[in-house]
């Protein structure tokens, strides 16, 4: 494997970041499409491997496995050239930090990164409730276990009650937002798909064990929940807990998504983009 200094690295990520932007809109929005669906298959599979593990393992265990699997999707994401709005956060600014794109590019690749993420997660998050965790019976569809965790986990990303809620679920999609954009940086710096993989693997799986607030993700799996909820029974609403209560397409846009795509844009742009660029700038245009 090729070693690249961390100035060369951010190098790569302004050629990558200038692409990107020079890009038509219907391209934009296509791979953004694709992006956000890559998404939900990787947060999917944590949703899958890590359904009733606790009560055996212990929740300690149910987060690394998560973490384990999550990568898939933004291996996915870097590895076929999908657009990705929590990667273009950090790749855009760069450059445009570096004078090659303009910022009026930079924002038109935002919206339409983000738009077709959105749209590319909910589509997938369809496909999802109504062909895995939905199952035909005798009186209608019936929810699996797995639907149960996934309304369970939908549930808990609407219940940021309150400004100090709000700032919570800012904070968790800030550090996100980092962990992710350092994933990215490291896969579109290798040369070969062992390295590009191994880059994106570690930083990605520690946003999924920790917790943290990804947008796309939750753009994926809490529409998947909502599609589920109305399909539980009683007791499986008893499972899921009080926080069911909480879970709600509205609630879910104000007390999550805008909120986490917020933080996740900032922790691109300035943790991970504007910090490391101040830094090395020096030995870029040396």
């Amino acid at each position: 494997m090729t070693y690249h200094t961390p100035y060369e690295i951010i190098a790569k990520g302004a050629e990558s970041g200038k692409y990107r932007a020079s890009l038509p809109w219907w391209n934009i929005l296509l791979r953004g499409w694709m992006a956000g669906a890559y998404i939900g298959m990787g947060a999917s599979l944590m949703i899958i491997v890590s359904t009733g593990v606790a009560s055996a393992l212990g929740a300690g265990i149910v987060q690394l496995l998560s973490g384990l699997v999550f990568p898939l999707g933004l291996i996915l994401v870097v590895l076929t050239g999908a657009e990705l709005f929590t990667g273009d956060a950090m790749l855009a600014p760069f450059a445009a930090f570096s004078g090659t794109s303009r910022w009026n590019a930079v924002f038109r690749l935002w919206i339409l990164s983000y738009l077709g993420n959105i749209i590319g997660a909910v589509f997938f998050a369809g496909l999802l409730a109504y062909s895995v965790l939905l199952q035909p019976g005798p009186d209608g569809m019936t929810a699996s276990a797995y639907a149960v965790a996934t309304v369970t986990f939908a549930a808990e990303r609407c219940s940021y009650p309150g400004i100090y809620g709000t700032l919570s679920c800012f904070i968790k999609a800030v550090a996100a937002g980092w962990l992710i954009n350092l994933a990215v940086l490291l896969g579109i710096s290798a040369d070969d798909a062992v390295g590009k993989i191994a880059g994106i693997w570690f930083p990605s799986m520690a946003l999924a064990s920790t917790g943290l607030e990804h947008s796309i993700t939750n753009a994926a799996l809490v529409p998947a929940g909502l599609f589920c909820a109305p399909h539980l029974t009683f007791l499986q609403i008893a499972q899921v807990g009080p926080l069911a209560g909480e879970l709600g397409w509205s609630t879910f846009l104000i007390s999550n998504l805008v909120p986490s795509s917020a933080g996740n844009l900032i922790g691109g742009l300035v943790l991970s983009g504007l910090l490391p660029w101040i830094a090395f700038k020096n030995e870029i245009f040396r």
